[in-house]
């Protein structure tokens, strides 16, 4: 069985990889670490929902992407992943996140 991890870091590569990405690179478009990214990739950590909105910006897609369907996945698994993931992301408030961007923006 398919897990959410590895849904989400096997989309992230693909997407890197078409976009001629390094880790460094999408972490650096993402503001988080290299480490971070490569932890994220090798399913051993998993992204808060902040953390996924600006992974699929710094990727140039919706964060639903991050979880879309690939032939290599059941298409069952991957339907009851995207509403958990789209659950997850409605549950972040834009005050949260606007409180996020503002903190993140002053870090630069």
């Amino acid at each position: 069985m398919t897990d959410l991890r590895q849904l989400l870091a096997h989309n992230m590569k693909e997407r890197r990889r078409e976009l001629k990405l390094t880790q460094y690179r999408l972490a650096e478009r993402a503001n988080t670490s290299t480490y971070y990214i490569g932890m994220i990739e090798a399913r051993k950590k998993y992204p808060s929902p902040q953390m996924m909105q600006r992974i699929a910006a710094a990727l140039e897609i919706d964060t639903p992407q991050l979880f879309s369907v690939t032939s290599s996945f059941p298409i069952d698994t991957i339907k009851k992943y995207q509403k958990e993931v789209l659950k997850l992301i409605k549950e972040v408030s834009d005050s949260v996140l606007e409180r996020k961007l503002l903190q993140l923006s002053k870090q630069k």
